[in-house]
């Protein structure tokens, strides 16, 4: 019984089963002006397990847009989720191969606590870019 415990405490944060869409850029100059769609699988106030059909690389950030207003560990995850342009944004953490051409990525959400988000500060540039792209 003391095994079972210990492994359901190995997580920070409790993981929800919670589907729904998604809207994602991948922030990298060549990708960054395609707004990609997939769906969650599960979320929790650190990250976020989504289903998309594009891949991925490890380490990549990744901007994620899906409806937050209805989960009620969102008012948490506001607090501490680094949001840009009401959207979320995290790291590519884990990739697996799902069911037909689709991925299971794993999303460790950036926290406004993070020591140096200066090395995100180059990729989010492709970000803003794409906004003013679309104001013109």
């Amino acid at each position: 019984m003391e095994e079972s415990k210990g492994a359901s405490e190995r997580r920070e944060f409790i993981r929800l089963d919670y589907t729904t869409p998604i809207a994602y850029k991948v922030c990298r100059e060549e990708t960054i002006s395609k707004l990609l769609e997939g769906y969650t699988a599960n979320v929790s106030q650190s990250g976020i397990l989504c289903r998309i059909k594009d891949k991925v690389q490890p380490d990549d950030l990744l901007w994620i847009s899906f409806d937050r207003a209805t989960l009620t560990i969102c008012a948490d995850l506001e607090r501490r989720a680094f949001i840009y342009q009401n959207g979320i944004i995290g790291k590519v953490v884990r990739i697996e191969p799902a069911q037909q051409e689709e991925y299971s990525v794993g999303v460790q959400f950036l926290t406004r606590e993070e020591k140096d988000l200066t090395h995100i500060h180059p990729k989010l540039y492709f970000i803003s870019k794409s906004k003013e792209e679309k104001d013109v």
